[in-house]
This record gives structure tokens, sequence and C-alpha cells, in this order.
């Protein structure tokens, strides 16, 4: 579909249809394109880094690694449990669950916002009145922090700015 989009013309549905694809499945060759496809429109968000790439690979690898973790998890616990283990392989089983929470937390994929409507207004505050940063163009890729009622708060530029929802397309 993102090919066929991008062949007639229409760069914002192929860019949905790559960060789709990319978050279902994620590839170093689906970010290429993505970044390559940005790139010819200007657009921000898109980095061709090694840095980037290797976040492309950790977020691959994210989901079979947590099923790993967990079943050794479970079967320590089954193991423990059984061979009525003394307390310090319960420290040792607790240092390993601290670190399958560190797993959880920083390595989790974060969620993007690809920007749906020209003249997106990115503002300082969770206002209408507050102060406006910038305007996005469609297509900007936004990494997504949170939400506070109607507006999602952003990163934009290395700074945090809030985005109307309606005006976002959220692709977790």
């Amino acid at each position: 579909m993102a090919y066929a989009q991008q062949q007639l013309g229409h760069y914002p549905a192929a860019l949905l249809y790559l960060s789709l694809a990319q978050a279902r499945e994620p590839r170093v060759r689906t970010w290429r394109q993505l970044a390559t496809l940005a790139a010819q429109h200007r657009l921000v968000g898109y980095p061709i880094t090694w840095q980037q790439e290797l976040r492309v690979q950790a977020q691959r690898y994210y989901y079979p690694g947590l099923q790993l973790l967990l079943g050794g998890a479970l079967v320590s616990a089954i193991w423990l449990l059984w061979r009525r283990s003394p307390r310090t392989a319960w420290v040792g089983y607790a240092v390993y669950l601290g670190l399958l929470g560190a797993y959880l937390h920083f390595l989790r994929p974060k969620p993007a916002g690809l920007v749906a409507r020209a003249g997106a207004a990115l503002m300082g505050g969770p206002s209408a009145g507050a102060a406006r940063l910038s305007t996005a163009a469609i297509g900007d890729r936004l990494l997504v922090l949170g939400r506070q009622d109607i507006w999602y708060r952003v990163q934009w530029q290395q700074r945090v700015a809030f985005v109307r929802e309606a005006d976002v397309l959220v692709v977790e």
C-alpha cells in the first residue's frame, strides 16, 4: 500500500502505511524508506543515524526478548519453590526481576505521532492560549510523551510541545 500511495504522489498516506508496518514489524530497511521519503519532502523526526538503526534493532527483538526473560522468571520461580532454596537464591531472583523491570521500562517501544493536518500548531502548553512554538507540516513525526485532555505532549526539536489530538495520528 505504501508503494502504491507513493507512486500516486500521496506521501502522507505512504508515510502512514510505512509507519504502521514499522510499528508492527520493525526493520531497518523500512526505517530507511521512511527517512528517505521524509527527506524528499523536508520533514522532521526521521533521523538516519546509526543510533536510530540500533533503536530499530532493539525494537525488533523487544517482544521475543521479553518472552524469553518472562519464561526464565517463571521457570526460575518454580525451580526455587520446588527446591526450597535459601534466601540468597531468592535475592538473586529479586535482582533478576529488577533487571526484567528495567528492560520493560527502558526498552519499550515509544509511540510516535504523524501530523495529519496542514498547519498543526505546536504549543508551549496544553491550551489554545499558550505560546505558539511552531507549525508542523503534514507527515512530521513527533515522539509522543503523554496525553493531557485533548492534547498530546510531544517532543519537538529537543523540546516539549503540545499538539491537539485531532492534528496527530498516533502509531503504536
